[in-house]
């Protein structure tokens, strides 16, 4: 009897053991096949639903070249450009075409500053006549014309008795409308011609930063087609989309690294119609051309100016189209050229080269 039930013992301890075993197995294939399932869901998101989103909702795209939406400084009212010690500047609207107003600000050169205070919108305008260079800039994509650097760009322009127009394109700030090429385009061309109109013979010089140098050599591209040509141009940090992409794209490394992707998910951005050839644009240019640009440029490589230069140059001459780089080790990287001490004396000789 001892004898049997000691044998049941036993055969129930290794019943025991075996689903102890099995259990401890289970647990142990528990994660590993959570983390396939995650694995899976991520192949989908990236290769899959990601592209497919962009391909649908083109307006994601439109986002991410512009990032109009992205409205820093925040708690900023542009219509008070005192609040950033602009105190000789007015806030205005101008409509570029129906449905779309752009907030734009108008500073008036420094030595104005006692006269402006309190002046009212007429005599802001009525003061583009004064004979003093005026300089419509055009800023980069991202943010508004409050943005610390771009403030900074008006008052060294200001310093130098220059009056300066700072518009925020469709979209951006408090303008209306939705950024496109094209639009931004048309909101430049439009503001220079509003300028032109009531600056009688003074000097109108374009400053482009970043996207803005797309949309300056655009412009000037357009205006040379009724035999207009900018006064001058200045190009700061300025890209090449046909040799570095738009925008380090989150998405856009697939194309080239799995074969057939492009097949099925052509690149999105390029039926949004986002190019600005610049170096096509330069080579059709008769302006004079001051390029200015960091060594240290996190987002647009030295290089690229270069390229750029030398395509301009090349086009007119090394008198006509200019290069100026900033040392690397000054830390201006892509907005902060308005910083260096010899920016004013940069600026005003390629004035008077005009």
């Amino acid at each position: 009897m001892r004898k049997r039930t000691d044998k049941q013992d036993d055969t129930s301890s290794v019943a025991s053991d075996v689903h102890r075993t099995a259990r401890v197995q289970s647990r142990e294939r528990e994660p590993s096949g959570r983390w396939l399932k995650r694995g899976i869901f991520a192949i989908f998101v990236i290769f899959i639903l990601a592209p497919f989103t962009l391909r649908i909702f083109p307006e994601l795209i439109q986002h991410l070249v512009y990032t109009h939406r992205i409205r820093v400084p925040f708690f900023i009212d542009l219509s008070q450009p005192a609040d950033l010690s602009l105190n000789h500047t007015t806030n205005m609207f101008l409509t570029s075409e129906e449905g779309i107003s752009l907030g734009v600000w108008h500073t008036v050169p420094e030595s104005q500053w006692n006269e402006a205070q309190g002046k009212d919108l007429a005599w802001y305008q009525n003061s583009l006549s004064d004979g003093s260079p005026v300089f419509i800039y055009l800023h980069g994509n991202t943010g508004t014309r409050a943005a610390t650097h771009r403030v900074g760009v008006a008052k060294v322009l200001s310093a130098l008795g220059y009056h300066v127009l700072a518009p925020d394109y469709r979209g951006f700030g408090d303008s209306t409308g939705e950024p496109t090429e094209a639009g931004l385009t048309t909101d430049a061309l439009y503001l220079y011609n509003w300028v032109k109109v009531r600056s009688g013979s003074s000097l109108v010089i374009i400053w482009g930063h970043s996207l803005g140098t797309g949309v300056a050599t655009n412009a000037a591209v357009k205006l040379i087609e009724q035999d207009v040509v900018f006064d001058g141009v200045i190009l700061e940090g300025t890209f090449n989309s046909a040799r570095q992409p738009i925008t380090a794209h989150p998405f856009s490394w697939y194309y080239w690294r799995f074969p057939g992707f492009g097949h099925f998910f052509p690149e999105p951005w390029a039926e949004n119609k986002v190019v600005f050839p610049t170096e096509e644009n330069l080579k059709k240019m008769k302006s004079l051309i001051l390029f200015l640009h960091a060594e240290d440029d996190h987002l647009v490589p030295i290089h690229i100016a270069q390229q750029l230069y030398e395509v301009a140059a090349s086009t007119q001459n090394a008198e006509r189209v200019k290069l100026v780089s900033f040392d690397g080790s000054l830390g201006y990287l892509h907005n902060g050229l308005y910083k260096d001490p010899h920016l004013p004396d940069i600026i005003k000789k390629f004035v008077l080269s005009l």
